[in-house]
């Protein structure tokens, strides 16, 4: 049997990603190197379909080269992530020392903020507080960041963390963000013009209360780079932090247990979409335990998104792994066309059945009774609650000759709208 030719380089993306440095042209070509990669999995993919029609079995050779162009597709989208992020990030060599020029009180925290990470000095944050009857900071808890760079390190999180991206956001000044929602809505009816208007019931309110847990990183820099006046140590810090805290976000948004860290939406409790109630989220069962039906597989994937009011459908966005989407890759629609489609665009997702297709590697795998494929309105279904203000403390001494600076900000999150979020089960 034949198949294409397509040799998978696996040094590709360390050589890439230093050579191409996130220009437009080398972002074109990765784009174009995947859909290509993704026209010879189709071609594999259909040659190994056709095999199992006609002799009841597929090639290993078409399994194996199958999982390796899968593999190459995988990577070349996280390089693609990752230069997409890396042409974002503002130009470096940008004197810091230079704030005066803004002027106002920002260009003043600013500067004073600077002279607090390069030399520790601390007499001009002191005063910015004062002035400002600051009580969130202090020597022993650090000092508050310029809101420029609070906003750059929110700003890098959400390119990183898959779940911060789609979710809604509110930024809030308490340790705890309570929402009411309304169970029963309020109560209405026609009238006539002139007819009287009988007295309606009130809604029945609930509250949901969503409490703001600190999340901490502590990058170390060594004195010669503290020193350097051409550095941006703003953009050095939101760099450095940015991976820390996705990383630990991303878990936290999809399987964390409420327990100094936010809830995640796969910690709820989860009941079959037809016996829904206010408080769990709807699944739908694949109907074979850890596993797609063998026949029509992708019916399973329309059920869950009809499974969706026409409000939240719209906005949906599917969430699941690399394994799990390596699978569902192979899929076919009624008339031959496959329902997986790489990125349209530089920066964009990949496609599921039209829909946004978001890689969390914190969903679990395809296994009995596991939930591994979300799809709903993220932005209307799953809150991040931010605290206003990033701090950091600057440490020259836990961990000489290099300065830690021990970096915390306040982070909560869980389900508001358990109507906007459905669940694909794989279970009988």
């Amino acid at each position: 049997m034949s198949v294409p030719t397509f040799r998978p380089n696996p040094s590709a993306p360390e050589r890439k990603a230093v050579t191409d440095a996130a220009s437009p042209d080398g972002l074109r070509r990765d784009l174009e190197e995947m859909r290509a990669a993704f026209e010879a999995f189709r071609e594999v993919n259909d040659e190994r379909l056709s095999d199992i029609e006609t002799r009841g079995a597929s090639d290993p050779l078409s399994e194996d080269k199958l999982a390796r162009i899968s593999a190459q597709i995988d990577r070349q989208q996280e390089r693609l992530d990752r230069l997409a992020l890396k042409s974002a990030r503002p130009a470096r060599g940008i004197d810091p020392l230079e704030t005066g020029a803004r002027g106002g009180h920002a260009g003043e925290h600013k500067g004073a903020f600077d002279a607090y990470i390069r030399k520790g000095r601390e007499d001009g944050l002191r005063a910015l507080e004062m002035k400002a009857m600051s009580v969130g900071s202090d020597p022993d808890g650090g000092y508050l960041v310029p809101e420029e760079t609070e906003s750059e390190i929110l700003r890098r999180m959400a390119s990183v963390s898959p779940i911060r991206a789609i979710a809604g956001v509110r930024q809030v000044s308490s340790s705890v963000f309570k929402k009411p929602f309304s169970i029963s809505g309020p109560q209405a009816g026609w009238v006539a013009e002139t007819a009287a208007r009988p007295q309606t019931s009130a809604p029945t309110l609930a509250e949901l209360s969503f409490p703001t847990m600190e999340l901490y990183a502590m990058p170390a820099a060594t004195p010669s780079l503290l020193e350097d006046a051409v550095v941006d140590v703003d953009a050095w810090i939101a760099e450095e932090v940015e991976t820390a805290f996705a990383e630990q976000e991303g878990t936290a948004f999809v399987t964390g247990d409420g327990v100094n860290k936010p809830r995640g939406f796969l910690d709820y409790p989860r009941v079959a979409d037809a016996s829904w109630s206010w408080g769990n989220l709807g699944e739908i069962a694949t109907g074979t335990a850890g596993a797609f039906p063998a026949s029509d597989p992708a019916d399973v994937l329309i059920d869950l998104v009809y499974a969706l009011k026409s409000g939240h459908r719209q906005n949906g966005t599917f969430v699941m792994n690399r394994r799990t989407q390596a699978v569902v890759r192979k899929m076919k629609d009624a008339d031959g066309n496959y329902l997986w489609q790489p990125p349209a665009t530089v920066g964009a997702p990949a496609t599921l059945m039209t829909f946004p297709l978001v890689e969390a590697e914190d969903m679990p795998d395809i296994a009995t009774d596991a939930p591994a494929i979300a799809f709903g309105d993220f932005r209307r279904g799953y809150l991040i609650v931010d605290r206003a203000g990033v701090r950091i403390l600057r440490d020259p001494y836990s961990a000489k000759p290099y300065v830690l600076f021990y970096t915390t900000k306040r982070v909560g999150g869980g389900i508001q709208d358990f109507e906007a979020i459905k669940l694909l089960t794989f279970s009988a």
